[in-house]
């Protein structure tokens, strides 16, 4: 039994398990939408608009089916099955692998312009009429063509990853010319801050997010830690002037260090946010029987999904979700350990790193460790562009580990500092 047991478990990859965990997450994330969208006759929240009125939905086989939280579920497990399967190798081919790579200046400048250029008008269609959406005073969103109405995407999904992918193929064939300023870190900063400078007119959150993980890939790609040092009070200023200068920014971060001064006010989200927590009183009061979610905390299905979770689920359940995403940046991390090609090791350190990043800011925000701030909790918080891209990026994630046998002779020229601090050389030449 115990020889069974053993040689099963060996069999177990690190990408099985990044798709365990993101079928748990994302059937977890279906469930609770589905219950926060309840809704009980005769009770309206008082955020419900006067005269609005209430009408009772039941959960059924059929309403859990046919919801639109599900229909995105089964989307984003299909892509992330398709780019499982895709020969990342072959589509990736010899960046940071040939040295003339690191030499070819037209090449990775000339793709890094091109690459951030297609950025920023994707991200710009958020501005144009009858594309455009504005929700909540913010043009964060798109309409997507010949879908119909009610039918949206946030470009800025799509930017989070897409820049991933694009500062991975840089640093890897850049390579060593990343010690450099001017020839290897200074251009991909450039690109940073126009990509995530357009995004933060409109979405602070997402475009720190995207700045803290491409700078950590600049980092594992070789850049010095004291170039980025001599940025760190220009990065600080720009933050406080992106707060001061839009009022509900600074609101946010006033009304942060005393919720409570304003309960009912500036003070409601955080508030509610609270005792949807406390409510829980340990195992919860059971799945579809939270109250908060009746109209009284709001963005329940998206941002504070979390908060429902704990009270509808206690403990048990909370516990469950913050252990699959250990676990998730667990097999994240042992992936990008062993893989040997520089660009797909960064893109999956990247993935590894955004998804951590942004779950810990979304667990902060929803206990009321910092200040409210739009960011969702991965594959849980409704909103189907993210459910998407994020499985999508899970999927290249499982391809990397799935195809790692068949590469052996696919490696890097150079090493990168996140193996040589591990005392690995997984990034190094091998012929």
């Amino acid at each position: 039994m115990g020889r069974a047991l053993a040689r099963v478990t060996s069999m177990i990859r690190a990408g099985h398990v990044v798709a365990l965990c993101a079928l748990a997450l994302l059937t977890i994330g279906v469930v609770m939408v589905n219950s926060a969208s309840l809704t009980v006759t005769g009770v309206a929240g008082p955020l419900a608009p006067a005269g609005t009125p209430v009408q009772a939905s039941g959960m059924t086989l059929k309403t859990a089916l046919f919801t639109s939280a599900t229909v995105h579920m089964l989307v984003a497990l299909g892509m992330m099955a398709v780019m499982a399967f895709i020969p990342i190798r072959r589509l990736v081919g010899g960046a940071g692998e040939a040295l003339s790579d690191q030499h070819d200046v037209a090449k990775a400048w000339g793709g890094l312009a091109i690459g951030v250029i297609g950025m920023i008008c994707v991200l710009g269609l958020v501005y144009v009429p009858g594309i455009g959406q504005a929700k909540n005073g913010s043009h964060r969103w798109i309409n997507i063509p010949g879908l119909g109405e009610g039918l949206s995407a946030q470009p800025s999904e799509i930017a989070k990853w897409g820049m991933l992918l694009l500062i991975a193929w840089y640093c890897a064939v850049r390579g060593a010319q990343m010690k450099s300023f001017f020839k290897g870190l200074a251009p991909a900063l450039v690109a940073i801050g126009a990509v995530a400078g357009f995004i933060i007119l409109e979405d602070l959150g997402t475009g720190l997010l995207i700045t803290v993980a491409c700078c950590v890939l600049l980092l594992a790609g070789g850049a010095r830690i004291w170039h980025f040092l001599m940025f760190v009070p220009i990065g600080v200023a720009g933050i406080v002037v992106a707060v001061v200068k839009s009022p509900y920014r600074l609101t946010r971060i006033t009304t942060f260090l005393d919720p409570f001064k304003d309960p009912e006010g500036t003070g409601y989200h955080q508030v509610q946010s609270l005792i949807a927590i406390a409510n829980g009183q340990g195992f919860g009061r059971g799945l579809g029987f939270g109250l908060q979610s009746k109209g009284y905390l709001p963005e329940d299905r998206t941002d504070f999904l979390f908060s429902i979770i704990c009270e509808e689920l206690g403990i048990p359940g909370a516990a469950a979700v913050v252990f699959l995403f250990v676990v998730l940046i667990w097999a994240g991390l042992s992936i990008v350990k062993n893989e040997k090609s520089a660009a797909l090791k960064l893109f999956a350190l990247g993935a590894t790193v955004t998804i951590g990043v942004q779950a810990v800011i979304n667990l902060a925000v929803v206990t009321v460790v910092a200040p409210t701030k739009g960011i969702a909790l991965p594959l849980i918080s409704a909103g189907g562009t993210g459910w998407i891209l994020t499985a999508m990026s899970l999927g290249l994630l499982i391809a990397i580990d799935r195809t790692s046998d068949e590469a052996a002779e696919a490696t890097g020229t150079f090493t990168l500092p996140l193996t040589q601090a591990g005392g690995s050389a997984a990034g190094s030449v091998a012929a």
